[in-house]
């Protein structure tokens, strides 16, 4: 990406983040940071079992200890509220939501039976260790194949762990795999892993008991849509609740769903009429908040000779956890709508099995279901090419969908009936970019070649990035008495730079330098009455958009005050720089205009996604002593319809690359066959680090803007990660002449791959 790139406007300009400098001297303010006079502090106490009858909670003990102010289980509470759905709703669904508490039964480990409240946490971990519980083990279902069985249940009042079935149809898959000259069917499997946050979650509930009114901060993600959870659950109007988003350590799609905590914490502060706070240990962060992934299929590929596709078809599952939680279905609809990514297949049929397991529940992560269909189509494809003796590239190229061909449909998802559809795009110029970018002649001499001690091996990969999800977005503009302007966001913060992106997006629409933008506020329920959120990459898109309409509205109020004061129509009013000016170059200041209240609220609303799209190719080289896997070369194209701020654009980029390779390589939530949990730490859980993979590069481009929305931008957040796990898993496939079905490709499997042939 070019940082040089400069402009006469503030947007397409590679602003600095406006939010790194506060960070950068140590005065962000995390939840963590957020104090309230005399706030006690909470712990949870978690099964240590994944299944099994809860017969008894004894705290007699533990609220006793020192400091103990209270310990809360399913009995102190009464009827237990349950984490209603955020997206995919269907009454199947319903009977696996999840408790905020356990009741009668625990489902997995890390499942919250108890809070202590204490006057510190020292003193709550001390009370927490006397707390006696009672439980009587299940067989524990450990995995899709005990889910697929009706041995032992979670839920024994349905019968049965598979929740459902989702199903993807485009066309006649029947029709086109009938006499076909090619077929290769072949199984694949994604291991569970997810987000790891620099920042654990955690809240600061205040009760003021005079006015009946909640204060909860540390909520980031989808605020109002929290709210209006937890005030069914607590039994308040929506408005006795204020959720303020303070700064956030990341979120990745995992930070800023309903989790049980966020109603427990806001429980015991009602309860105890005193302020709360609760700060997840990084032992809770991985085994409480959602996991992702953990995808399996069996897919079959249809060819003619030449390497045109006929059609696709299988069968998945998925791994959901104990139950289902706000949008635990997401990645797998995504799965089977996007398994097709950016080609041309026009005859799908595709089914996606829900299970439930007795581990953590799952979520969405970056790329949800997207990271798994890449992988699983991406593997496929090579193969293909290879036993049909066509260049791996030109077998992508012959068959990506034209860009006279757009819109392209995607598959139908029953029973949820959804549908979609492309917006615009020519697939074939990133995926050409890429090759040149990367080297792609040079490097091809390098495949499968032997040295120094290493097996080197290169691959590309294309795909789809849907993003700006609706339905809408809300913000208000404010003409302060500096002459400055205030923004207001219902979307989140959630460490993508909205603070300096949505700036530069006022800042342009109203003609005025970013320095008059005064400040950016964000998410919290204070700010707009309603707000939808970020995830699916649709701050811009969506609140971006909402920007645009409401900067127009503000400078035709500014018009209409400056002609009531110089006796002119409007339309002669010209707004420059700090002023306002009339016929005559007669002006006004514009911070004398702002006592008149000067204000606008701006609302964009959209049912149609954008389609981001691109390429990445990566050159390995492999330790065949070893099975360790070198990054040498990494490059990634994406046009992302219109580049808002290309610094910002390139972290985003660079960022899910490494978290893709994370996946690819090294991160496994790994369980037992008794459902215990076995990565519970960070030298269980590898990471990448700032040295495993040096050589990233990543190049924006914006030759089709979006069609839908006035900023013609397109999401971007989560291109980055989507191709990754197939990408590398060709280029290791194509070093050493393997076929790696299944992540991570971890160095013990890697060795195991090459000494097992």
């Amino acid at each position: 990406m070019d940082h040089s790139r400069t402009s006469n406007r503030p947007i397409g300009s590679p602003v600095e983040r406006l939010e790194d400098l506060r960070f950068l001297r140590g005065r962000g303010e995390f939840v963590d940071d957020v104090s309230s006079p005399g706030a006690l502090h909470a712990v949870i106490l978690r099964s240590s079992v994944a299944h099994g009858r809860l017969r008894g909670v004894d705290a007699s003990v533990a609220r006793k200890c020192p400091g103990v102010r209270a310990v809360i289980t399913a009995q102190d509470i009464g009827e237990i509220p349950v984490i209603t759905m955020r997206q995919e709703l269907l009454p199947e669904f319903k009977p696996y939501q999840q408790p905020v508490i356990a009741g009668d039964k625990v489902r997995y480990v890390g499942e919250p039976i108890a809070v202590v409240v204490a006057d510190s946490t020292a003193l709550a971990e001390d009370a927490l260790e006397h707390i006696a519980l009672d439980i009587e083990a299940l067989p524990p279902v450990a995995d899709r194949a005990a889910a697929r069985k009706t041995d032992s249940l979670l839920f024994e009042e349905t019968g049965r762990n598979h929740v459902i079935t989702l199903s993807a149809k485009l066309g006649d898959a029947a029709a086109a795999f009938h006499d076909a000259p090619y077929t290769r069917r072949e199984r694949f499997q994604v291991q569970r892993f997810t987000a790891v946050t620099m920042e654990p979650r955690g809240l600061l509930a205040e009760w003021d008991d005079a006015n009946g009114h909640l204060t909860v901060s540390g909520m980031t993600k989808v605020v109002f849509h929290n709210r209006r959870i937890l005030a069914k659950q607590m039994g308040l109007a929506e408005d006795a609740i204020t959720m303020i988003e303070a700064d956030v350590g990341g979120g990745f799609g995992v930070r800023g769903e309903f989790y049980p905590e966020d109603f427990l914490i806001p429980f015991a502060a009602r309860t105890l009429k005193r302020a709360v706070k609760w700060i997840e240990d990084r032992r809770e962060n991985l085994i409480a908040s959602n996991h992702a992934r953990d995808a399996e299929c069996e897919l079959e590929i249809a060819c003619d000779r030449d390497g045109t596709i006929r059609g696709l078809r299988g069968h998945g599952a998925a791994d959901l956890g104990a139950y289902i939680r706000t949008n635990g279905v997401t990645a797998a609809r995504n799965t089977a709508q996007v398994l097709s990514g950016p080609y041309r297949v026009s005859n799908i049929q595709f089914e996606m099995a829900l299970l439930l397991t007795n581990k953590t529940p799952s979520g969405t992560y970056r790329g949800p279901g997207r990271f798994e269909a890449d992988f699983f189509r991406e593997r496929l494809f090579d193969m293909a090419a290879n036993d049909l003796g066509i260049d791996r590239v030109e077998f992508r190229r012959r068959n990506l969908v034209a860009e006279h061909e757009m819109p392209w449909t995607l598959p139908t998802i029953q029973p949820l009936d959804q549908g979609g559809e492309t917006d615009n795009g020519d697939y074939r110029q990133t995926l050409d970019r890429c090759l040149k970018d990367f080297g792609w002649p040079e490097k091809s001499a390098l495949q499968g070649k032997l040295i120094d001690g290493r097996r080197h091996g290169i691959a590309i990969g294309c795909y789809l990035e849907g993003g700006g999800s609706g339905p809408r977005e809300n913000v208000r503009m404010v003409l302060e008495r500096d002459g400055t302007v205030s923004l207001y966001t219902g979307s989140s913060s959630v460490g993508q730079g909205v603070e300096t992106v949505m700036a530069q997006i006022a800042a342009d629409a109203l003609d005025m330098p970013m320095a008059r933008i005064n400040r950016v506020q964000h998410g919290s329920t204070t700010v707009v009455t309603q707000g939808y959120g970020s995830y699916s990459s649709r701050s811009i898109v969506m609140g971006g958009s909402a920007i645009v309409q409401a900067a127009g509205l503000l400078k035709d109020a500014i018009r209409a005050a400056a002609a009531k004061r110089l006796q002119c129509a409007p339309s002669d009013i010209a707004i420059d720089g700090d002023n306002a000016v009339g016929p005559d170059r007669a002006s006004v200041a514009l911070s004398a205009l702002a006592v008149d209240g000067i204000a606008a609220d701006g609302t964009y609303a959209s049912s149609k996604r954008t389609y981001s799209y691109g390429a990445h190719a990566a050159h390995v080289a492999v330790d065949p002593g070893t099975g360790h896997v070198a990054l040498i070369d990494y490059m990634a194209v994406e046009d992302v319809g219109r580049i808002i701020n290309p610094l910002t654009l390139h972290g985003q980029a660079v960022g899910a690359i490494v978290q893709g390779l994370g996946g690819a390589l090294l991160e496994h939530l790994a369980y037992d066959s008794a459902g215990q949990f076995l990565s519970g730490t960070l030298a269980d859980y590898l990471l990448p680090t700032a040295s495993d993979f040096p050589v990233i590069r990543a190049h924006a481009m914006e030759e089709r803007p979006a069609p839908h929305n006035p900023l013609g931008a397109k999401g971007a957040g989560e291109g980055g990660i989507i191709p990754v796990g197939g990408v590398i898993a060709n280029a290791i496939a194509n070093a050493l002449g393997v076929e790696p079905n299944i992540l991570p490709l971890s160095p013990p499997r890697v060795w195991e791959l090459m000494n097992c042939k």
